[in-house]
């Protein structure tokens, strides 16, 4: 398991407790754990196009 620090907009935040006190949720590390998860589930079709793109360009181009 690896701990993060970050920096989150007041109202965001305030968002994501009312979620936890609602029980939608155990805790906000669980909230932010499962949003994390969404957004790169619901991303990873553009995100492995893009790691696609930039190893041709790579392969073609090469880089130092």
């Amino acid at each position: 398991m690896t701990t993060l620090q970050t920096q989150l907009p007041d109202q965001l935040f305030q968002q994501a407790q009312y979620l936890v006190q609602q029980g939608w949720m155990a805790n906000i590390d669980e909230l932010i754990a499962e949003a994390m998860r969404r957004y790169l589930e619901s991303h990873r079709e553009a995100m492995t196009e893009q790691f696609i793109k930039e190893d041709v360009d790579w392969g073609l181009h090469g880089q130092d």
